[in-house]
């Protein structure tokens, strides 16, 4: 089954249209690259697909999962469950710390302590935050806070990362480091990953590239 299917899919603002008949397909654990220039749509397509936005018509494929058939409470339900997004400005809880923010979406799906607990301590470890864990967001670097939301996003095995700019708010050498660890962990889970970027950098850990220019999709190449 694939991970995700979009299929003719479009959005209008008022009379703004932002996607026109878009259609994408990604292969589980499959990683693609979307890039394309500022208001081209693939920020709404994103939201779309991460069941923020509604689209006008068209239809979007998570697994076995059809995006149109939810209602609102559905929606909130793929997002907690099978949906996780990694942002480029980390969008971290300040009030709670490194461990609390990776557990926060176990609890949220009412995962038992020593469950939520195991979760956490092995994904604390698999992104190198160990000496991390009992911090608090305003304390970490900005690679750490990265980090933090990479682990956070996995921590309910999703079957699809939403990646939006994730090494965009980093120095190179940083946003070097987390692309190696994005690329490490969704071949180990086998987590399809959607990566909107401006950076070419980002798409050597893609099998493929796409381009979005004027809300429609542009022939696609290899990576």
């Amino acid at each position: 089954m694939k991970a995700l299917q979009v299929s003719r899919l479009t959005k209008s603002y008022g009379s703004v249209p932002v996607l026109k008949g878009v259609s994408l397909e990604l292969e589980g654990g499959e990683r693609v690259a979307l890039m394309g220039p500022s208001g081209s749509g693939k920020s709404t397509l994103l939201n779309c697909i991460g069941g923020i936005d509604r689209p006008d018509g068209g239809s979007i494929q998570v697994g076995d999962i059809q995006l149109e058939q939810l209602d609102e409470e559905g929606r909130c339900h793929l997002r907690r469950d099978t949906v996780s997004t990694v942002f480029q400005f980390f969008h971290l809880l300040p009030t709670l710390s490194v461990r609390e923010n990776i557990e926060f979406p176990l609890r949220l799906q009412n995962i038992d302590s020593k469950e939520r607990g195991e979760r956490v301590t092995k994904l604390i470890e698999e992104v190198g935050i160990e000496k991390r864990a009992v911090a608090f967001p305003h304390e970490l670097s900005g690679g750490e806070m990265q980090r933090v939301a990479i682990a956070r996003a996995l921590t309910i095995r999703p079957r699809l990362i939403l990646a939006d700019e994730p090494t965009g708010n980093l120095d190179s050498r940083t946003g070097e480091s987390i692309l190696d660890l994005l690329e490490s962990l969704s071949d180990h889970y086998e987590i399809a990953m959607l990566v909107v970027t401006h950076s070419r950098e980002v798409t050597r850990i893609c099998s493929r590239v796409v381009e979005m220019r004027d809300g429609a999709l542009l022939e696609e190449v290899t990576a």
